[in-house]
């Protein structure tokens, strides 16, 4: 698309934008532009994938005047935007496809990036970021029964055996159901069992090449180790209460894999590179991994689906479009990607896609409208600022997307909360977390999920939100009914042991219970009170405050 767009009035323009992720501290970092007369902001992800890195596919152009303009990007390949400011009161916008040069064939057509607008007016930038994230909820999430779906509170199988195992190429059948067992017997079940890389033939430890990469285009299940199938693992986790999530990675296939040996006429190839791209835009290819996947998920008894992407598509994509093609190959990918997971959906009506791509690396209008990223990205496990700072990053622009949770103590739990989560405890060991801890924690955890689907404001400055010595504080707020939570962190380096803070979206004549649930102390405040400015204060460090608020009725 290309478009201009006038403000009411002459003033400054402003460009809020976001960084993909790179398994880095400043994924999702939010990032601002002041736009100068004849001068540009270019947007674009690395290596094909659309939210590698250097772009979030989400924008917001705040105009002079109490306006502004949301974009949201709808392709999961190589996009771009190009925002420039005209003179005072003009932007253009440009956006779309970043490698396309090609003429049709006769009958041929092919789809094009969908570009969402969204004009707001309001007092702050955060109107616009709050109408975008109700409409996603609204309009571009996955819908079970009429209404959006709640992604799971998931638990793994994976806890840290010994080298040269890796992921889950050396878990059998016997130890995943005693796992399950063992979650049952504690009184820990989490709402979703999450089986990751490594289930499939030609993995194992003692197997030469056994890594769980090294073996991407195998999806049979490997008799050795689960003799049953993956079938008898989902009966036990069904029989806890929990659902099954097993993880794929379709676009990838190894050489002298399954795939590669029976069908490599539907793989894309590169010189000197030992991945090959299964080919989405083969229609054939595409219609074969459908039904065998349809099938697997069947007879197995998987009841969500987990796809990863771990390499760059658009080498591929280019060195395979014939002359004067240039884009064919990715738009066609791409559709054949939309495809395959509308035709999952259709078939499965109960079906949650969790969309990782190396952690949070294709995340856009069109995969948020199919699926959820449950692992935002792949940076430190478990590090709580980064943590932190992710959640902070990308919930400007979207309510569901989660990571992991790997110890009980409040600070590390309360920086892994978001709409979903992963509980990443060991269960087998001395030094596992406190059962007792495990079970308030997951409680707790349920009774905070729904204040994520609400509006969020920041309420700590994000230019330096990346050190170790700031508080990060941000707010959950949901209107209709009147309540929200606080959450702050001061960082081990901080030395002030208090920040204050403006609290948004109240009412200032009403009157608000705050609850401060570590304390187990309750005050009451206007809101106007809280609007201009309250202290929030943690004396040790690092730490966390949680406060629970809601508007009382006089």
């Amino acid at each position: 698309m290309s478009r201009s767009f006038t403000a009411a009035e002459n003033g400054a323009f402003t460009l809020h934008y976001a960084k993909g992720s790179n398994a880095e501290r400043s994924d999702f970092q939010p990032l601002t532009d002041v736009l100068q007369p004849g001068k540009s902001r270019y947007l674009t992800p690395n290596g094909g994938r659309s939210s590698d890195n250097t772009a979030l596919p989400f924008f917001n152009i705040e105009f002079p005047g109490r306006q502004g303009l949301l974009v949201a990007v709808g392709w999961s390949g190589k996009w771009y935007a190009e925002v420039q400011q005209a003179n005072q009161r003009t932007i253009s916008l440009n956006a779309g496809m970043e490698k396309m040069q090609l003429s049709l064939h006769p009958q041929e057509s092919i789809r094009s990036p969908k570009i969402c607008l969204l004009h707001w007016q309001g007092a702050d930038r955060m109107t616009g970021h709050n109408q975008f994230r109700r409409f996603m909820l609204a309009h571009h999430s996955r819908k079970i029964n009429g209404r959006f779906a709640e992604y799971p509170l998931s638990g793994s199988f994976d806890y840290g055996d010994p080298p040269p195992c890796g992921e889950y190429n050396c878990l059998t059948e016997e130890y995943a159901i005693s796992l399950v067992k063992r979650y049952q017997h504690f009184h820990i079940v989490p709402e979703l069992f999450w089986l990751d890389a490594g289930w499939y033939s030609g993995c194992g430890w003692d197997k030469e090449n056994g890594d769980w990469w090294q073996n991407v285009g195998n999806w049979t299940v490997d008799a050795e180790r689960f003799p049953n199938g993956l079938a008898a693992v989902a009966d036990a986790v069904h029989q806890a209460g929990a659902k099954f999530m097993v993880w794929f990675e379709p676009e990838r296939v190894r050489p002298g894999t399954q795939i590669d040996r029976e069908h490599s006429e539907w793989l894309l190839k590169l010189k000197g590179n030992d991945n090959y791209l299964f080919n989405l835009g083969d229609p054939a290819a595409r219609q074969w991994l459908t039904d065998y996947l349809i099938d697997f998920i069947r007879r197995q008894g998987i009841d969500y689906y987990r796809q990863d992407f771990n390499f760059d598509p658009l080498p591929y994509w280019l060195a395979n479009d014939p002359p004067g093609r240039i884009g064919i190959s990715e738009c066609k990918h791409i559709e054949g990607l939309y495809a395959f997971w509308d035709s999952l959906l259709e078939t499965f009506p109960n079906l949650l896609i969790d969309n990782c791509a190396s952690g949070g690396r294709r995340i856009d209008l069109e995969t948020m409208s199919r699926s959820a990223p449950l692992w935002r990205t792949d940076y430190q496990y478990g590090e709580p600022n980064g943590y932190q700072c992710h959640t902070f990053g990308l919930n400007f622009y979207l309510p569901i997307h989660g990571s992991a949770i790997y110890q009980t103590d409040a600070y590390t739990f309360r920086s892994g909360l978001g709409a979903t989560a992963v509980l990443n405890w060991e269960i087998t060991g001395r030094n596992s977390e406190a059962i007792p801890a495990m079970q308030k924690c997951i409680a707790e955890y349920k009774t905070l999920r729904p204040y994520f689907y609400g509006d969020y404001y920041p309420l700590s400055d994000s230019r330096n939100y990346t050190r170790d010595n700031v508080w990060l504080a941000y707010q959950l707020h949901r209107p209709e009914q009147q309540d929200g939570i606080v959450l702050a962190f001061r960082r081990a380096g901080n030395q002030q042991e208090s920040l204050r803070v403006e609290w948004k979206g109240l009412s200032p004549e009403k009157t608000y219970s705050l609850d401060y649930t570590d304390y187990g102390l309750q005050v009451t405040r206007s809101g106007r009170e809280l609007m201009e400015g309250m202290d929030l204060s943690i004396p040790y460090k690092p730490g966390s405050l949680l406060i629970r608020y809601c508007a009382i009725n006089e």
